[in-house]
């Protein structure tokens, strides 16, 4: 049995940083990435205590593999809307108004 100490320290670090990382950017990308981390960090949580227990949840070795897809779909949502916008704006910057609010 592993001592769960350290994994749920890296996933507090990995969503912390995430959090940090979309409460305080103003650029889309980097708002993006602190999501993805924050998705990291329920992912290490997830498979620690899988591995920890594995008879308490059947369902938690196919979740990572489901979440990571789900991840990867919403980047690429995510990174052709960011493009979209930067293409009508000249800017990818959160706090700049748009066109229409001016």
């Amino acid at each position: 049995m592993i001592h769960l100490i350290g994994p749920f320290v890296l996933a507090a670090l990995l969503v912390g940083i995430g959090l940090a990382g979309v409460l305080l950017r103003r650029n889309a990308v980097l708002v993006l990435i602190g999501v993805e981390l924050i998705l990291a960090g329920a992912l290490v949580l997830a498979v620690s205590i899988s591995i920890a227990r594995p008879a308490a949840h059947a369902a938690s070795s196919v979740l990572p593999l489901f979440v990571m897809t789900i991840a990867a779909a919403e980047v690429v949502l995510a990174l052709a809307v960011i493009l979209a916008v930067y293409r009508l704006r000249g800017s990818i910057d959160l706090d700049t108004p748009s066109e229409e609010a001016r």
